[in-house]
């Protein structure tokens, strides 16, 4: 298996990323477009993915999210999702260019954050013709308020009308940690589990991943709405990860928005909770996507 870095332009910023050939193929192959959820940068275990769908004869491209990692941007560290799904399409829009892809056959992956990115995708872009969202965010809105207890929203709505002032004014966009030992303490993700995946993956695997996003990032994430989009997927092939005990993007969220998507689509229940797919979940997660790509994608 032979990666090789690329890079491509986002509009005006560059992204970079890694570009994974099929293996066992001499001629134009499917494609798995591929990026990371929120905050996270490609080096945390999406290189394992992609080298699974490479050895099944999957192409795979993935990318760091720009402000992120690899990749250019500005504000550093800020989520814009509707731009970060914008940039998912520039990057078929690379691939399908590549001599080692067939432009008719892509399909997107996307998990956590890029999870809800892959339903609005599947949505929008008639380029995609198969997609897997696994352990998604699907309500920025019910998720925030999963999350955070409901007499501290408030203080979150002066706290995002104060930076937006204060950027107007030329000053520094405000930032919060991304993970918090203490689940009380300030955090976008404010998750025990997410503390412990995020620092052991850090050290571990990607030491550019930064504990930090800007706070309009999550005023942002609060008016994303991927759920509104999944029943115009169809009749792209969606399969839908769920992790059983999903504290995170609870797993409630995901399967009520699952019942509204439309055939043909695929469930599957992960066992454990948000994280685990990447780690000790990894072959649970990636064999039903692995095969579900293989499935629609073959000529």
């Amino acid at each position: 298996m032979t990666r090789r870095d690329i890079e491509f332009d986002a509009e005006g910023t560059t992204l970079r990323g890694w570009f994974y050939p099929a293996e066992g193929t001499s001629s134009a192959a499917p494609v798995i477009v591929m990026a990371h959820g929120l905050s996270a940068v490609k080096e945390m275990y999406l290189d394992r993915y992609a080298e699974a769908f490479s050895q099944a004869g999957l192409g795979a491209l993935v990318f760091d999210n720009r402000n992120f990692g690899a990749s250019d941007g500005e504000p550093r560290q800020e989520i814009d999702p509707v731009q970060q799904v914008r940039d998912y399409r520039h990057a078929i829009t690379y691939a399908i260019g590549l001599p080692e892809v067939d432009r008719n056959r892509v399909g997107v992956w996307g998990s956590s954050y890029s999870g809800g990115h892959a339903l609005v995708l599947g949505a929008i872009d008639q380029r995609v013709k198969a997609v897997v969202s696994q352990v998604p965010l699907v309500s920025g809105y019910e998720n925030i308020r999963s999350l955070v207890r409901s007499d501290l929203i408030g203080g979150f709505r002066d706290m995002f009308d104060a930076d937006r002032e204060a950027r107007f004014r030329g000053e520094a966009p405000q930032t919060v940690p991304a993970v918090s030992e203490d689940p009380a303490g300030p955090a976008a993700m404010p998750t025990p589990d997410s503390y412990q995946w995020f620092t052991e993956t850090h050290e571990l695997r990607a030491p550019s991943w930064r504990n930090e996003i800007t706070l309009r990032s999550v005023e942002m994430l609060r008016e994303y709405e991927p759920d509104s989009y999944v029943h115009r997927i169809s009749p792209t092939p969606l399969l839908v990860l769920v992790a059983e005990n999903d504290v995170l993007t609870p797993t409630e969220l995901a399967l009520a928005t699952y019942q509204k998507a439309r055939e043909p689509k695929k469930l599957v229940i992960l066992p454990g909770g948000h994280f685990d797919a990447y780690t000790k979940g990894f072959d649970a997660s990636m064999v039903p996507a692995r095969d579900w790509f293989l499935e629609h994608l073959q000529p």
